[in-house]
């Protein structure tokens, strides 16, 4: 299954490599310049396929566990002061999502989202310890029955354009639901109570909705 955000690019991917493919097959004479211009069309056609993937996750929602928000390697695991929001200390997880990971974002959490804000930035690579600040970004708090209040931010990456964020301020969501999406390379920032455990470590690959960040 594919994400919506894709649908248009998937859509005009396919009506291009179908007529790239058949004005080759029919205008070429030289074979091996066909073939190299049809199976090149084909795979940029899979690459961006696998790129707007979305596999469903099936969970039972539990108040008791922070869920991982992406696929991808935790990159950081800190005590940082969080400025925008909290304004306190808190621990930070950081998960890096390479242009092959699963680029959607899910809630790691079930509650009521009291905090949305878009962020226009930079492009710093994901990785850069400057990107949660500098780079264009979402934030989102949701309140929950457990954790109180969690935060997490979607970072766009050096070549991310363009971050979908579904949760609006009011809204009741469902832990591993689709909180959104960042196109071509990312990070995603969550940020938890400063004295909760951590059941991840570092260089981890985490599982979108799957991976035990943290439990009580």
């Amino acid at each position: 299954m594919f994400h919506k955000e894709g649908f248009f690019i998937i859509t005009t991917s396919f009506i291009i490599t179908v007529f790239v493919s058949v004005f080759s097959e029919y205008i070429i004479t030289n074979s091996l310049l066909k073939n190299f211009i049809q199976f090149s069309a084909i795979f940029v056609l899979i690459i961006i396929l696998q790129f707007f993937r979305n596999p469903k996750r099936f969970i039972n929602p539990d108040s008791k566990k922070v869920l991982s928000p992406a696929d991808g390697k935790v990159v950081v695991i800190e005590s940082v002061f969080e400025k925008e929001y909290f304004k306190d200390n808190r621990r930070q997880i950081s998960i890096f999502m390479s242009p092959l990971n699963v680029h959607v974002t899910r809630y790691p959490i079930s509650g009521m989202v009291t905090y949305s804000k878009y962020h226009p930035g930079r492009y710093l690579v994901a990785w850069h310890p400057k990107s949660s600040e500098e780079n264009e970004r979402t934030t989102i708090v949701i309140k929950s029955s457990e954790y109180g209040e969690i935060l997490y931010r979607q970072v766009a990456g050096a070549l991310a354009r363009r971050i979908v964020n579904y949760a609006k301020e009011g809204d009741k969501v469902t832990q591993g639901d689709d909180a959104g999406f960042i196109k071509f390379g990312s990070r995603v920032d969550l940020l938890l109570p400063i004295d909760v455990p951590i059941n991840v470590i570092l260089d981890q690959v985490a599982k979108g909705a799957k991976t035990i960040i943290s439990s009580i």
